[in-house]
């Protein structure tokens, strides 16, 4: 049988986790550097933590865990409900709502666990269990993967990495200046200037939809606005007549198709916009605090921007709303995201619980990197020099060195086996390890090294002392 891996998954070379774990540690390390603290959670949890908390779509996401052990033979006899013993299960036209709602209840005697979907519903249930444990506000960072029985397709995969940090217990608004300030320090390390931090916020959102009275279409509203970059304007006006806004409320937000200035020019126009509306000011003050204070402590690399089409996360956030996006002339997505969120605990029981989370687009921000050339040479899973295998003895004296050389911190290795040089040659040159150490009977004799550069050729005989200081 020739192996493979479930589609959706993917392999990862040496050189290519070196990578990820290079913008892994610059991540953690700014995580860290701005007092999160890191938890971990299970893989799977509880189905019913799961389910229910991502919509009917993100529910049909979410990978089921078959109960383990003699589950069919014990005396539980579960059977298949008659009304679905012949559905053609790969057609979905098929089924019914109420085949659908058995089925459901079906799967729920057979799994009860299910692999986590996201980082944030496992990180609400983490802050309620352990409620009488934490410190609030609690500051935490989790980077690990998650699983969608998503379709898989190019930058779509069904198991990946979320990088997310949050706050949670605090509604002061200088948890999102210090967000900026994060995704700024981690974006400039990593050598990505130019890149733009949008930030938006929900009660503007809905003070818009008021004031052209059209509230209770803010989600149809909002989803067209979010796509005039893609359409543009006369496409936006377009789908906002068939969502059924009429053309008085579309001429009302006419301002919004071209609001270009300052961060303050805009903050000026939203607050003569919003002005009938408590809620869009409420924003529109949220957002000034936000902004002016960015500004006045400023940013590395990165530019902030006001942007009142991005409407990501309707559903669950409540205030400020972040999207990253990379440098100019580079064609991807986001490559981050996040926001405010009033009640996340709440799903849990734990009422007026306010947080403000963001995350990191791993694979997006791999790519992107690798597309500018900002990986360093230093980047590498190999070895710095490999020590050639000349005989029994020089081998015991070889891996004395080495010993000594990885105290310090040195990455070395020996062949393990006495062949032919050249095919210790070979081996080094394939592995991309740049120096090789020969030591034979005169060096021994004299404790010294002939180190190798095989890139230039060059060759010379040195202490460990020089040894050592050449290969750091």
């Amino acid at each position: 049988m020739k192996p493979s891996i479930p589609k959706g998954t993917r392999d990862f070379s040496p050189i290519e986790v070196a990578k990820r774990n290079y913008i892994f540690n610059t991540i953690r390390k700014h995580f860290e550097r701005f007092g999160f603290q890191p938890i971990e959670t299970p893989t799977f949890e509880n189905s019913e933590t799961l389910m229910g908390k991502y919509g009917e779509e993100g529910d049909r996401l979410i990978f089921k865990i078959l109960n383990s052990g003699n589950y069919f033979f014990n005396k539980k006899k579960i059977e298949l409900p008659a009304s679905i013993e012949e559905l053609q299960l790969n057609s979905a036209e098929t089924i019914s709502t109420e085949q659908l709602v058995e089925l459901n209840q079906f799967t729920n005697k057979i799994s009860e666990k299910a692999l986590r979907y996201d980082l944030t519903v496992p990180f609400a249930r983490y802050v309620v269990q352990h409620q009488n444990e934490i410190e609030f506000p609690f500051k935490r960072y989790q980077i690990q993967p998650v699983w969608r029985a998503d379709r898989p397709q190019k930058g779509r995969f069904r198991e990946f990495y979320q990088c997310d940090a949050d706050v949670v217990g605090s509604t002061s608004l200088w948890q999102e200046v210090d967000l900026v300030q994060l995704y700024d320090a981690v974006f400039s390390d990593l050598g990505l200037k130019g890149v733009t931090i949008k930030i938006n916020n929900r009660k503007i959102l809905s003070g818009i939809a008021e004031v052209i009275g059209a509230s209770d279409k803010l989600i149809d509203f909002t989803v067209a606005l979010d796509k005039l970059d893609k359409i543009g304007e006369e496409g936006v006006k377009k789908e906002m007549l068939e969502k059924g806004i009429s053309d008085e409320a579309i001429l009302k937000v006419q301002p919004l198709f071209n609001f270009t200035g300052t961060i303050t020019e805009k903050i000026e126009k939203l607050s003569q916009l919003l002005a009938s509306s408590v809620e869009g000011m409420k924003g529109v003050e949220e957002l000034q605090f936000i902004c002016e204070n960015v500004v006045t402590i400023g940013l590395q690399e990165s530019f902030l921007d006001l942007d009142v089409t991005l409407a990501r996360g309707l559903n669950y956030y409540t205030g400020a709303i972040f999207e990253v996006a990379a440098p100019a002339g580079v064609s991807m997505g986001s490559i981050g995201g996040g926001g405010r969120y009033d009640d996340l605990t709440g799903i849990f029981g734990l009422k007026n619980m306010s947080g403000v989370g963001i995350s990191f687009g791993l694979d997006r921000i791999c790519l992107v990197v690798e597309e500018l050339g900002l990986f360093p040479e230093t980047v590498t899973s190999t070895s710095k020099a490999i020590f050639l295998n000349m005989g029994v003895e020089e081998a015991k004296f070889s891996m004395h060195t080495i010993a000594k050389l990885r105290q310090q911190g040195i990455k070395v290795e020996m062949y393990p086996d006495a062949v032919k040089m050249g095919k210790q040659f070979q081996y080094a040159d394939k592995r991309a390890i740049p120096f090789a150490i020969i030591v034979g009977g005169e060096e021994m004799k004299n404790n010294s090294y002939n180190i190798k550069n095989l890139a230039s050729g060059e060759q010379q005989n040195v202490t460990f002392e020089t040894l050592a200081e050449m290969l750091k």
